[in-house]
């Protein structure tokens, strides 16, 4: 493919080196699964899934500003979340981060995730 470039920010810990945190790729920037993971530490937030989810977009926004774009530029969001997670916490993390012009938003629930990880965002952004 060409004009692809994968991106990998150092401000966010990273999954795995098996595949890169995003890719961008005709216009769009495509964010891998990302969990609320501490920058400092590489472990979950919190046990808390709100805080996860919070946790999750702050470190979407972060990979989205290395890439030269912004939380503002998404256009599509996947929320993967254990089951038995309230769905008004995914409302209310989605509309810190998406005031106005909120992207369209799929939220499946899952089997849970190792180490603790409750939540897992995927999104895609205009570059």
């Amino acid at each position: 493919m060409n004009n692809r470039e994968n991106i990998n920010s150092s401000r966010v810990p990273r999954m795995s080196d098996a595949f890169p945190q995003a890719v961008m790729a005709g216009g769009f920037i495509f964010i891998s699964g990302t969990p609320g993971l501490n920058p400092a530490t590489g472990q979950v937030v919190s046990a808390d899934f709100e805080q996860q989810l919070r946790q999750s977009f702050v470190n979407i926004k972060a990979i989205l500003e290395d890439a030269g774009s912004g939380i503002e530029k998404v256009v599509k969001t996947t929320i993967f979340a254990v089951a038995g997670n309230d769905f008004s916490s995914i409302n209310t993390v989605y509309k810190e981060f998406f005031p106005e012009h909120a992207p369209a938003r799929s939220a499946p629930q899952v089997m849970p995730f190792p180490a603790g990880i409750l939540v897992s965002v995927e999104c895609i952004a205009q570059a």
